[in-house]
This record gives structure tokens, C-alpha cells and sequence, in this order.
């Protein structure tokens, strides 16, 4: 599944860095993804979770707020009222260039934010919070002894998840001054509240209020055994499972149903000369147009890919897809496949197990990097699935290539 990466401008002018998860096909629904406090889009909770909902058809937009990960500006800078800003302007983006969020999404004071900014998104139809403080000031908690020096002195370096950050007055003053449960109580969007009930960083009472002060249709998960920012690989995926699932009620995502006629004749590939240089191919499949050219090295102008490379992108493609449909289905904790691919000649006799014992032979080399936490046997059975995708069992089988002269009609 690819990932858009690019920039929009934020509330205080700056370009903040955004990630774009999309699924394979056309997204039933987008979402917004509010990271937690001083994270970043990239946290593991956020990716995993923007991910393995991207898989069921769901777009994921995430990005750093002011100041952090890849993001512009000062983070001394920002406030909770900024960050509300910036998520309304992520919306607006995305209206933008492709379509509004209908799911909003906040992780720990993200959830917040998420609450806060729900009412300026009016596409907006569905809420989930995880592991959200019913208050944002609950924050706070985490510099509580540098309080009274932030109050005298202004600003204060603070050190929080091992990282100093500066921490202005305005910051604990814009904080303390939102009416979070006026935003929850007049939502009218449907909601869903999830938590640990062992959370040691904002503790399941959050969620008691959260829930309390909302309106139906309002929902409760339990995210047993989980910890606050959802480290644990299954965690995360058991989460998004359930947000698909739950916002299927409200969105709808199910992908478009295939016909249950005969199976789609195969689609036509046509290669055709362009003429504009000794090599250059147009390559129409379907709606797709690809141009093919030969290297520079090999009389041509580099102007796309050679014949060689498309038929290493075939495989490198079936090979990555085949690894996903096998992880979604057994659900493993696989975040994202890398097929590296090398096709060169090599002499027969140096090939102990190949057939052929004179002249050259084609080999192609597969580099398959697994990202994700797997053990072992997980990896061993993926690898072993890599070799079961479909073209690779084409270019390894008999092959029967039926050529034909076409005449071409010509003006009399």
C-alpha cells in the first residue's frame, strides 16, 4: 500500500509534514489520525494502526504537529488551541486535494485535540478517542513539578519520555482555559471511546467521563491488557480491526462487490512504437499508459523502464502482494514488504541444481525485506509463501507463448 508524503501550510504558517496512507484501490472512506502528546506521526501505535486500516480500504492522514518530527516551527510555540487549528487545517487539505475525513481519530491528547476540532469538520460523521484525558490539562501532570517555575519564569525546559522539550506559560494557560466537555457533550457524531483499563498514563476514569458526557450513538471498547501508547504490535492491529469495523455502521466502507458472473476476460496489454527515438515503447493496460525504453548503454534514451526491468517488477509486485493477502489473512503483525530484484546471465555449469549443464542461463535474484514484528517461524512461513505468488510459478513452469501475424488494413 503506497504512503503520500507532503506538506501543507499550518495555523502559524508553517509547513508541517504529512503522511498519507492509501489503500490499493479507491478509498472507501478517509480518516484523520491525531498523534499523542510530543509524538510524532511516524509513533508505532499511529503507523500500525494507519496502516492495517489502509489494508481494509481506509485512507489514514497523519502528521506532526508544529515543531515535532519533520515538521517546521517551534514546539515551545504551539498550544492545545494551535494544535486544534492545525488538525482543522490537515481537513481542510485533504478536502482539498482528495476528499473530507469522515472518521476523526485521536490517540492520548490527541483524542482531545480530535474532540475539540470535531465540530469545525462538518464531514466529519465518526469520533474515536484512544487512551484520551476527559481534560487536556491532564497533561500537565506530566511536568507537574516544573508548574510554578513555568508560571514565574515563562518558559522552562522540561524532560518528557527522555527528551527535553520547552514549555512556555501560554502553553499551561491556553490548556487549562478549554471547556473540553462542552465540545463532547455537543458532538453530535458518533463516537467511540477506547482504553486500557490498566493505563498508568491517563488513567480509565477519562474514559468514564468522555463517555458519560457524550450522546448516543456513543460506544465502549475495553483495550484489555494494552498500554498507554499501544506498543505492542497486536494492540494496535486488534484497535484498527475494531474502528473498521465499528465505523462500517456509520461510513460506508465496503469496497465495491465483484460480479458473480464469469470471470473478466484478461486484460489486453499493447505495446506500441512511439517513434520519438530508436527504443521508445508506449504501454497501454487498460486505463494505465507506461512508456518502456532500453538504457542508454544499450542505444537508447532511458526514457522508462526496459523490457528486463518490467518483468522484475511483475514479480517483485505478485511477490509483495501474495506475502500481504497471507499476513491479512492469518493476521500477522507484517507492517510492509520490500522486493528487491537483479536479473543477469550466468554460466550453466556454475548452477549445481540446474538442468541445463552448457551455455547461459537467466537468474534472477530476490532480495525480500519482512518489516514488522514476527518471530521466526511468522518469517520462515512468509518466505515460503514468496515463492507460492502466481508469476512466480509462471516463470518457473512451462510457458507456451502463441505468436501471431496480424495483417494491417491499408488504404486502397
Amino acid at each position: 500500500m503506497p504512503t503520500e508524503r507532503f506538506q501543507f501550510t499550518g495555523e502559524g504558517g508553517h509547513q508541517l509534514a504529512a503522511a498519507l496512507e492509501m489503500p490499493d484501490g479507491e478509498p472507501a472512506a478517509y480518516a484523520l489520525f491525531a498523534h499523542c502528546f510530543t509524538c510524532g506521526k511516524d509513533t508505532l501505535a499511529a503507523k500500525r494502526i494507519a496502516v492495517a486500516l489502509a489494508a481494509k480500504g481506509i485512507a489514514v492522514l497523519r502528521f506532526d504537529f508544529t515543531g515535532l518530527g519533520s515538521s517546521e516551527g517551534d514546539f515551545a510555540n504551539s498550544t492545545f488551541s494551535s494544535n486544534v487549528a492545525d488538525l482543522v487545517r490537515a481537513a481542510d487539505h485533504l478536502r482539498s486535494v482528495r476528499k473530507a475525513p469522515s472518521i476523526l481519530i485521536g490517540h492520548s491528547l490527541g483524542g482531545a485535540a480530535i474532540l475539540a476540532a470535531a465540530g469545525k469538520i462538518p464531514e466529519a460523521r465518526t469520533v474515536v478517542t484512544i487512551a484520551a484525558p476527559s481534560d487536556p490539562a491532564h497533561v500537565t501532570g506530566l511536568f507537574k513539578e516544573h508548574l510554578d517555575n513555568i508560571r514565574t519564569q515563562g518558559e522552562v525546559e522540561v524532560s518528557l519520555a527522555g527528551r527535553p522539550f520547552r514549555i512556555k506559560r501560554e502553553f499551561i494557560e491556553d490548556i487549562a482555559e478549554h471547556e473540553l466537555m462542552a465540545d463532547i457533550s455537543g458532538l453530535h457524531k458518533a463516537l467511540l471511546v477506547m482504553h486500557s483499563p490498566v493505563d498508568d498514563t491517563v488513567g480509565i476514569d477519562n474514559a468514564t467521563k468522555i463517555f458519560v458526557a457524550a450522546k448516543h450513538p456513543k460506544s465502549f471498547v475495553s483495550l484489555d491488557h494494552a498500554d498507554h501508547l499501544l506498543t505492542k504490535p497486536a494492540d494496535a492491529l486488534y484497535t484498527a480491526d475494531l474502528i473498521a469495523a465499528w465505523a462500517s455502521r456509520y461510513i460506508d466502507t465496503a469496497k465495491p462487490a465483484k460480479s458473480m458472473d464469469l470471470p473478466e476476460a484478461p486484460r489486453q496489454v499493447v505495446v506500441q512504437e512511439t517513434r520519438k527515438s530508436k527504443f521508445n515503447q508506449m504501454i497501454t493496460v487498460g486505463p494505465h499508459r507506461l512508456v518502456a525504453d532500453e538504457p542508454i548503454a544499450a542505444g537508447g534514451e532511458d526514457a522508462g523502464p526496459g523490457p528486463y526491468d518490467f518483468l522484475l517488477a511483475g514479480l517483485g509486485a505478485c511477490t509483495s502482494m501474495t506475502m500481504r493477502l497471507y499476513a491479512d489473512r492469518k493476521s500477522l503483525p507484517l507492517d510492509r514488504v520490500t522486493v528487491t530484484l537483479k536479473h543477469s546471465k550466468i554460466y550453466a555449469k556454475d548452477c549445481a541444481e540446474c538442468e541445463t549443464r552448457e551455455g547461459m542461463l537467466d537468474q534472477i535474484e530476490r532480495d525480500i525485506t519482512i518489516d514488522g514484528a514476527l518471530d521466526a517461524e511468522q518469517r520462515r512461513k512468509l518466505m515460503e509463501i514468496a515463492d507460492k505468488c502466481p508469476v512466480h510459478r509462471t516463470l518457473t513452469s512451462e510457458i507456451r507463448i502463441v505468436t501471431r501475424a496480424v495483417e494491417v488494413a491499408r488504404p486502397s
